[in-house]
């Protein structure tokens, strides 16, 4: 099984309709946005994955960004194929993720759970994770989409 940071030379047809498919295992309401424009140079993002004899069973992504109070990641897209939870995936992920934030000198790294996702806040309890006194509040607007 490996665990790794998605490298650009790691992207090909194959990877691109993999990670497609558990994104939508996660939501399938979300239109999702291509993926050479999420590994973008200009993006500051992490997309860790697991995969084992070719095909991939999870992945995680994490942003990070610098503010005021401090450089931040925040956490989203945490998935494991259905067929592969339980084993210790979502964990081996978010530690990777948290690695690599440690790498990057962050001084918080920040996630969202709803409250339904049991498993996964509890994982998120045992890697550390404590629920911040906040409500997070979301505006929808129309994507602002890069012409090339």
């Amino acid at each position: 099984m490996k665990i790794a940071l998605l490298q650009e030379s790691d992207v090909n047809p194959d990877m691109e309709q993999q990670l497609a498919g558990l994104f939508r295992q996660l939501n399938a309401d979300i239109k999702q946005i291509d993926l050479k424009q999420v590994l973008d140079p200009d993006n500051p993002i992490s997309l860790v994955y697991c995969k084992e004899n070719n095909k991939v069973l999870g992945m995680a992504l994490m942003c990070t960004y610098t503010v005021i109070s401090g450089i931040k990641g925040w956490v989203e897209d945490v998935v494991v194929d259905v067929e592969h939870r339980g084993q210790g995936i979502g964990r081996k992920l978010m530690e990777k993720l948290v690695t690599v934030g440690k790498e990057k000198g962050l001084t918080e790294i920040l996630l969202f759970s709803a409250d339904k996702r049991i498993e996964a806040i509890n994982l998120y309890k045992s890697l550390g994770f404590k629920e911040k006194e906040s409500r997070i509040y979301v505006l929808k607007t129309e994507a602002l989409i890069k012409k090339g």
